[in-house]
């Protein structure tokens, strides 16, 4: 009998409706995917480099599934690399360029190819310098090199001057096994490649971090400014309310692609920061609204009178007893931001306001995409960026709808 009378805490009774909803958790599995994406970066991209930026022009706009032998060239310039922390967020610049090949051979101390797709008669290059970091300018440390290679050949010994101006000594076959373990790399392109001849999987990756971003600092500026508006003058009321409840029916008439693109002529600039600004100040006004509304009820409740017989301080009533009564609906209201911000966010790409390459984002990847729409093998170019905008807005709605029933007392679950 006494398990009949159990007591069940309201967030016992929110956790396990919210538990039930099967939309809603497939909504948050997806969200957590994206945010491992986010965190992993480069660590789980194939592509590792910077912005996911390492491409080569004669494989633009491959197809799903593309596979191609890949030659490595060693640069010649000393190449700052990051620490591992930061190359996770960062990426970490390579030691090489990349060419795509058909096929390759080495004779001597020369490296024989073709490049991918052109019928054309062989390419050669040195296998020194494919292979190892070779001081490129004038060094004077080696005699018999009126050429400036800076390297010398005496039989199957190499002697040359590496970048950090240090001669070096190995052999021609130690070249070339370094050659074909380390300059040789077959590559698959699982979702094609796009103009430039980048890795689509990696970009979209680098993307879903901007996303995420944009969404979660533009939420919190909407969030800081709507609770504390909407509360202000919805406790306060009078010519405070009016005010304010003047000035946010202002802004909500405006569209919030036209405040945006005023917002960044203002800023006169471009770039993810205005991004972040931009898309917060746009979204502030729904929170305020609910706050306001429901703020003006709660406090003629008799627990908010009986906090005024005490003495406490108007701040104090508003944040320690009037805004945990109405966390339900804030977090609602957030996830749907969360999902706008998204949108809008894609649309400032898309349209040159947002993030500049070569930064990575959904919206200029399908702004990419549309500019060569129609022409062969680009269907992908925007059909994968548009899934991935589709597909994360949609599981915060569906987080949001779950949310809000999980959060309305006549749910049962």
């Amino acid at each position: 009998m006494a398990s009949e009378f159990e007591h069940i805490s309201p967030s016992s009774q929110i956790r396990k409706r919210l538990l039930n909803h099967k939309p809603a958790m497939f909504g948050l599995f997806v969200i957590l995917f994206a945010v491992f994406v986010a965190i992993a970066g480069h660590t789980i991209m194939p592509d590792k480099t910077p912005n996911a930026n390492d491409g080569a022009v004669q494989i633009g706009k491959k197809l799903p599934v593309f596979e191609t032998k890949m030659l490595k060239f060693r640069k010649r310039i000393a190449t700052e690399h990051t620490g591992f922390f930061e190359s996770i967020y960062y990426g970490d610049e390579t030691d090489y360029t990349i060419t795509p090949i058909d096929t390759f051979r080495i004779v001597g101390d020369t490296v024989f190819y073709k490049k991918y797709g052109r019928k054309q008669k062989e390419l050669s290059y040195s296998l020194i310098y494919a292979t190892v970091p070779v001081f490129s300018g004038f060094s004077g440390l080696l005699s018999d090199d009126s050429l400036n290679y800076n390297y010398q050949i005496k039989g199957d010994t190499v002697r040359y001057v590496d970048i950090q101006k240090r001669i070096k000594t190995t052999t021609l076959f130690e070249l070339s096994e370094e050659f074909q373990k380390n300059n040789i790399e077959n590559r698959t392109y699982w979702l094609g490649t796009d103009r430039s001849g980048r890795d689509i999987l990696s970009r979209l990756m680098y993307g879903t971090r901007i996303s995420l971003m944009i969404g979660g600092i533009a939420v919190l500026i909407s969030l800081a400014l709507g609770v504390t508006l909407g509360a202000i003058s919805g406790y306060f009321g009078g010519w405070i309310d009016n005010v304010i409840h003047w000035f946010m029916t202002v802004v909500w008439s405006i569209p919030s692609i036209m405040l945006i693109i005023a917002i960044t002529i203002v800023l006169q600039s471009k770039g993810i920061w205005v991004a972040f600004v931009a898309v917060g100040l746009t979204m502030w006004v729904e929170i305020a609204r609910i706050v306001r509304g429901k703020i003006k009820t709660i406090k003629r409740k008799p627990f908010i009178e009986a906090t005024h017989a005490f003495g406490m301080s108007h701040w104090r009533i508003i944040f320690r007893h009037i805004l945990p009564n109405m966390l339900g609906e804030i977090v609602v209201v957030t996830t749907s931001n969360f999902a706008a911000a998204i949108l809008i966010e894609a649309g400032l790409s898309f349209l040159g306001l947002g993030v500049q390459p070569p930064t990575p984002s959904w919206g200029m990847m399908v702004s990419e995409g549309y500019a060569v729409i129609g022409t062969s093998n680009s269907w992908h170019l925007i059909v994968f960026p548009s899934l991935c905008i589709s597909i994360l807005v949609l599981a915060f709605n569906l987080l949001g709808n779950g949310l809000r029933d999980a959060y309305d007392p006549n749910t049962r679950g």
